[in-house]
């Protein structure tokens, strides 16, 4: 009777694990098709104009953003075969880069472009590819309404114990953050500004969020990249974040530093696992530290069924 009912207790275990599993994956399929939800059927991204410059896309360009633009006409040519274009006049860096801002200044009064709330006077660089030269740079709170490319470095700070076990350092956004406030977050992250190395702004965010000496942060692996396309009713976000682990000393406790972060955990890697699956997260920093677990062989494809539509999820192109 006691062999029968131990049967009983561990089939009753192995079915509550295995739904508290399914649940936690179904969360993160949910998380990724929601961070790539331009490429879903029913997103905008059909009715989108291209945003051209010198024949090449470098951007989406939503059709109430579109019809906004029209009155500039010594900036942006009339819509053509799915295209807005700059105008021909503007053929240099310089040119192109304070024509779009002064009309972005202007459009700063409509009600309806919520993301220009968040003015930031920071400037992003605005190309094709990455590796392509910039052909104008463009105020950060404004590129959601052109869908121009957006990058970031994130770093994953971790610790190994005597006994192999991994803990991730995690960082509550302050409340104050004009995104996401309050949510976890990782170490340290920042965007990629125009003119600026991925390198330094590592070492930069790394110091400023969490004041981690350079030469620590120096010690950062670069490591992979997750890139993904979603909009909003803010416009369209096609990003792309380099992501870097950081293994730290384990008495290295960081701290707060410029006011963006309001505290620091040090977690277990499992727990950290399960709070991906919640709302207390920010999802970019989530699908980097989804990526962690899967380069660290924490998530392996004979147990997780969903891990193909993982890898996919997390590395789009943009």
């Amino acid at each position: 009777m006691r062999t029968a009912q131990l049967i009983v207790d561990v089939t009753h275990v192995d079915i509550w694990f295995n739904m508290a599993s399914s649940a936690w994956s179904e969360r993160i399929v949910q998380l990724l098709r929601r961070m790539n939800n331009f490429y879903s059927a029913g997103s905008s991204r059909f009715s989108c104009f291209r945003f051209e410059i010198d024949g090449s896309q470098v951007g989406w360009i939503p059709p109430h953003v579109a019809s906004l633009l029209t009155p500039y006409t010594d900036v942006f040519l009339p819509p053509q075969k799915g295209a807005v274009s700059l105008c021909p006049s503007l053929d240099c860096y310089e040119k192109r880069s304070e024509a779009v801002n002064d009309v972005v200044e202007a459009l700063r009064h409509e009600s309806s472009l919520i993301c220009l709330r968040g003015w930031r006077d920071e400037r992003y660089s605005v190309k094709p590819r990455f590796c392509d030269a910039p052909l104008m740079w463009m105020e950060r709170a404004a590129t959601s309404l052109f869908g121009v490319k957006r990058y970031g470095v994130h770093i994953n700070g971790y610790t190994v114990n005597g006994s192999g076990e991994i803990s991730m350092w995690l960082a509550r956004r302050s409340i104050t953050k004009q995104t996401y406030p309050g949510l976890l977050d990782n170490m340290a992250a920042g965007g990629l500004a125009a003119d600026v190395g991925i390198k330094h702004t590592l070492i930069k965010e790394c110091a400023e969020e969490a004041c981690i000496p350079a030469d620590i942060a120096a010690k950062a692996c670069p490591v992979s990249t997750v890139s993904y396309t979603y909009e909003d009713e803010e416009g369209v976000f096609p990003e792309s974040q380099f992501v870097f682990d950081l293994e730290l000393p384990l008495d290295f406790v960081p701290s707060v530093g410029d006011g963006e972060v309001q505290d620091f955990y040090l977690l277990p890697i499992e727990k950290v696992k399960g709070l991906l699956a919640t709302d207390d997260f920010k999802p970019n920093s989530a699908m980097v530290i989804l990526d962690f677990l899967i380069r660290h062989s924490l998530i392996e494809p004979d147990t997780e069924p969903y891990y193909q539509e993982f890898v996919t999820g997390l590395h789009q192109t943009l």
